[in-house]
């Protein structure tokens, strides 16, 4: 077992980490549990399945989500190439067909000679190098075992995910078909809201009966819910007008009122292709945990959604993650075993994308270690290696980029790589990061296989 390398978890963080050490010829054995055991919030036993939503966000190389997309595209990501084959209509965000996503990756691992078991893992392994990306829905066998390995319990934070409507079970007669100033042509569907119509809905909204969870999912008194996919009744509660910052912002669209003005609406709803063929659409923003009746009640006072049909209906689930800045070197291998590797989510990462970042440096150097080479770590000033650097360096404290004493997931952003830093030009460290992963793949990656 001594030259295998052994991936726990067919997430994106596994199947990048299996992509990235197989083709530099290492035997891997990856492992995905499902449809052995499913979890409580995956639907298929595809690898790579997109749990939240069909979108890896912005690709538009000005925010920081399309920069550490460019920089991946430059590392050979199999998650960026296989969602780039599998795009949909979405504006400047990336989003994907979900089953041909999975196909391709799925396609290409077993080209570069990966070995898929579906099995579930209870142990891990006690010889050879090991990368653990079991993901934040970790079956309790193994999570116990990671628990007693990490010497500490795994900290936690609650995750939603939105509805999938039937496109034709909307009413064109109310919603259109556009994009926010008109930027990805008619990439989304639009219910606009009048003030009348959006006040009536938010008070049902906020009303509406919550979901009671499972045994091993109890609420706290003060749920942990991440800020980055909060539910949209929790985001409600924090005021009135809350959600036309939010998700139902209505910035970038007109209407015409009854005496033909054309006028910005008082909110507005966005729905965003779920499948190429464009006959299902998730309602952009609106992760949920009300109960199901109430989802239809409620979802179906939005304007052109009166007769809506769900394809999937909104859920929570538990997301796991380690303290990883005490447990983690910069190579995300463990301080104090070096063989065994983590990835993805449980890691602290947040996001489809800075997963599968983590997955592909977990990959590279499990293949480095076997083949005995040096250990690398991206460099500091790209979207990249500074997102790697907050979710292992205990040293990157909240008076630099307001990190909080207790460690939080975190996704990419510009705060990452300008830390301390006064200017306000983010062209300046988008050039700067995209000249320096240029150089540092030119410069190393040659020893390990090349891209």
């Amino acid at each position: 077992m001594k030259n295998v390398l052994t991936i726990i978890g067919g997430g994106l963080a596994g199947t990048e980490a299996a992509y990235q050490a197989s083709k530099r010829g290492v035997k891997v054995r990856l492992f995905e549990m499902r449809p052995q055991k499913m979890t409580e919030a995956h639907k298929t036993e595809n690898l790579s399945e997109l749990v939240c939503s069909n979108s890896l966000k912005s690709d538009d190389i000005a925010t920081a989500h399309g920069l550490l997309k460019a920089e991946m595209r430059e590392l050979d990501s199999l998650i960026i190439k296989c969602a780039d084959e599998s795009r949909v209509p979405a504006g400047t965000a990336l989003s994907v067909d979900r089953e041909k996503f999975s196909s391709l990756i799925e396609e290409e691992l077993l080209k570069s000679g990966v070995e898929i078991i579906r099995e579930e893992v209870t142990d891990i392994p006690d010889e050879g190098v090991v990368i653990i990306a079991s993901g934040p829905l970790t079956s309790e066998a193994l999570s116990d075992k990671i628990q007693k390995l990490l010497g500490s319990d795994s900290l936690y934070f609650y995750d939603a995910i939105s509805p999938i409507v039937y496109k034709d079970s909307i009413d064109f007669d109310k919603a259109f078909f556009g994009s926010r100033y008109g930027k990805g042509g008619d990439d989304y569907i639009n219910c606009p809201m009048t003030k009348n119509e959006y006040e009536e809905f938010y008070n049902a909204l906020i009303s509406a009966n919550q979901t009671v969870l499972k045994e091993f999912d109890q609420i706290p008194e003060k749920t942990p819910y991440f800020e980055g996919c909060m539910p949209i009744e929790e985001l409600a509660r924090r005021g009135e007008r809350t959600l036309t910052f939010g998700p139902m912002k209505p910035v970038g669209f007109t209407v015409k009122t009854p005496d033909g003005e054309e006028k910005r609406p008082y909110a507005i709803v966005q729905l965003r292709a779920e499948n190429i063929e464009g006959t299902i659409y998730n309602i952009v923003g609106f992760q949920t945990r009300l109960k199901q009746g109430e989802q239809k009640r409620v979802f179906r006072m939005i304007p052109g959604m009166e007769n809506a049909e769900f394809a999937r209906l909104g859920s929570i689930h538990r997301n796991s993650y380690i303290d990883s800045p005490r447990l983690l070197n910069a190579d995300m291998s463990l301080r104090e075993n070096k063989r065994i590797f983590m990835a993805g989510q449980i890691t602290g990462v947040e996001g489809y994308t800075e997963s599968a970042l983590s997955g592909l440096v977990a990959g590279l150097n499990g293949f480095n270690v076997i083949a005995d080479n040096d250990i690398m770590v991206l460099p500091l000033d790209t979207m990249s290696g500074a997102l790697l650097r907050y979710i292992t360096d205990d040293s990157f404290q909240s008076d630099v980029i307001g990190r909080p004493k207790k460690f939080q997931p975190m996704n990419a952003n510009y705060g990452l790589i300008a830390a301390g830093s006064k200017k306000k030009d983010r062209t300046i460290y988008r050039d700067r990061a995209l000249e320096s992963i240029k150089t540092w793949k030119d410069k190393y990656l040659a020893t390990a296989g090349g891209i």
